[in-house]
């Protein structure tokens, strides 16, 4: 039998008639199967977490049948409290399927510390923009008799001296003791 014969013979046809059905029936159970299991077209909106702590968050999440999972925490902002949520993935009043992770980012207890500089022997000119740079605030500037003017020759925080090196939460005020240039 040659190809031609074959492929216009009444067995090839009905053959080819049942594959064709056989896939339109097949796509059309996948798909109600993929309607049914995926809840299409239900959603939860996301409520607004931020400034809201642990706890609460939790009930509000479950109330809603959604999970979080916190990431690594932030900078700390004083505007929220500490360990509150202060951002959100998605954000608030979105539509996500249920069971969906909500990201979190939560607001540490406090600032980090950074290490204070050796500003020691230097002018106050110098000294000032290194520690602003790290977010230093500059306080109270005394002056001792000392040759070198506007040198700084010491450092203090809360009236205790200050070694460069020493750890100290960013924003912290740093007192310097500078030289008046007088011998």
């Amino acid at each position: 039998m040659s190809l031609v014969k074959f492929l216009t013979s009444k067995v090839f046809l009905k053959q080819l008639l049942i594959a064709i059905v056989a896939v339109i029936v097949l796509s059309f159970l996948v798909l109600k199967w993929l309607n049914i299991t995926t809840n299409h077209g239900d959603f939860v909106t996301v409520p607004d977490l931020k400034g809201k702590s642990l706890e609460t968050v939790k009930i509000e999440l479950d109330d809603n049948d959604l999970r979080m999972e916190i990431q690594d925490s932030a900078n700390y902002n004083p505007n929220y409290p500490k360990y509150s949520v202060i951002e959100q993935k998605p954000a608030a009043g979105a539509q996500v399927k249920e069971n969906r992770k909500i990201y979190l980012i939560l607001n540490p207890s406090g600032y980090r510390k950074v290490e204070v500089p050796n500003i020691l022997k230097r002018t106050y000119r110098q000294a000032k923009p290194q520690l602003e740079a790290l977010e230093f605030k500059i306080g109270e500037i005394s002056y001792v008799d000392n040759i070198g003017k506007d040198v700084v020759l010491g450092m203090k925080h809360k009236g205790k001296t200050l070694t460069p090196g020493t750890m100290l939460p960013l924003t912290s005020t740093i007192d310097i003791v500078l030289g008046n240039g007088n011998r």
